[in-house]
């Protein structure tokens, strides 16, 4: 290892292990995720003479070593479930399905007829803008130029319609009953 990245490692050290630490809230995981950021470090010691914010480097690099350490976890755990050494349950059945029931897809089309129904008791100026924004998903730009009225103005719309919309749908005891569980 060469001096300068030596010196790296002295003043920078502390910091790494406590901003790893902030992240995983685990002893063992920092010392595990700060390790494999100093392995990256050293592979790239070349590249550490010619970084001007050495702290701004390391803490990119932290950063993203942990979201990749969590994303490989999240993948992982998706795909494989805790079980026995020996396997008394057919593969298949560890392949998750994606596929939302009976059960979500019927409550999900029972919500959007009702929120669609209340979104249809709106004023139409109100209407339109939460179908371009949610419908349509146009920027508030878009909408701004399509409706030839400021941003702000479109914001405040959004939120209007959206504040009518929930005590609309409030209001209505059959809507509460279908949506919120008892």
């Amino acid at each position: 290892m060469n001096k300068k990245l030596e010196s790296v490692y002295e003043e920078y050290n502390r910091y790494i292990y406590h901003l790893c630490l902030k992240l995983t809230r685990n002893n063992t995981e920092a010392e595990d995720l700060m390790q494999e950021v100093w392995v990256k470090v050293v592979r790239y010691e070349d590249s550490v003479a010619e970084v001007e914010h050495i702290k701004a480097w390391l803490t990119t690099i932290t950063m993203n070593t942990f979201r990749d350490r969590y994303r490989k976890k999240v993948r992982r755990s998706k795909y494989m479930i805790n079980q026995p050494e020996t396997l008394d349950v057919p593969i298949l059945d560890l392949v998750p399905n994606n596929d939302i029931s009976t059960e979500e897809k019927i409550e999900k089309e029972v919500v959007t007829k009702l929120v669609q129904e209340k979104m249809g008791q709106l004023d139409a100026i109100y209407q339109k803008t939460l179908w371009y924004f949610y419908i349509d998903q146009y920027s508030l730009a878009e909408i701004s130029s399509l409706m030839k009225v400021s941003i702000g103005t479109v914001k405040s719309r959004l939120f209007r319609a959206k504040a009518r919309l929930k005590e609309m749908l409030m209001a209505d005891v059959s809507v509460v009953e279908a949506v919120l569980p008892a």
